[in-house]
């Protein structure tokens, strides 16, 4: 049975139509932070429930109650979620975890490294430079090999 999570960074404030339709089929959103208002959080979690992080522009009272980073488990896999990966901190590997989920750079990765995914959906927010405006889902099979697919919201 295929477990999917969606994986979106960098809302700043605008959760996009093309972005809950992207996740309507999820059964889990991390956001990796630079959330940008409560209203985000609302949305998403009328989709499905929420892990999130809070980001360098995530300030005020509202922003208080989310961890600046968060370990999970999902699917049979850990997670570990952080907003600015030139930030982490532990070695990912040693502790056993998946994957590594990231924002910030406004940037698509998805990379592994000593068998950890590192994964960047990019920004689904406003638009900053020419960057496109992406989300990712994994869906995650037990036993089987992760897979991530980014999805460009202006194609959607």
């Amino acid at each position: 049975m295929t477990f999917r999570i969606g994986v979106i960074a960098d809302t700043h404030g605008l959760l996009r139509p093309e972005a809950e339709r992207c996740l309507a089929d999820v059964s889990h959103i991390i956001h990796a932070g630079d959330i940008g208002a409560q209203a985000v959080m609302d949305g998403l979690g009328r989709i499905a429930p929420v892990t999130a992080i809070r980001g360098n522009v995530d300030r005020g009272a509202w922003a208080e109650r989310f961890p600046e980073t968060q370990t999970l488990r999902l699917g049979g896999r850990a997670f570990y979620v952080l907003h600015d990966l030139n930030e982490l901190a532990i070695d990912p590997a040693e502790r056993g975890i998946d994957v590594v989920v990231s924002g910030h750079s406004h940037r698509v990765r998805i990379e592994t490294r000593e068998g950890v995914l590192y994964l960047n959906p990019g920004s689904a927010g406003k638009r900053r430079f020419k960057l496109p405006i992406t989300l990712a889902t994994l869906d995650l099979e037990p036993g089987g090999p992760l897979r991530p697919v980014i999805h460009d919201l202006d194609r959607i």
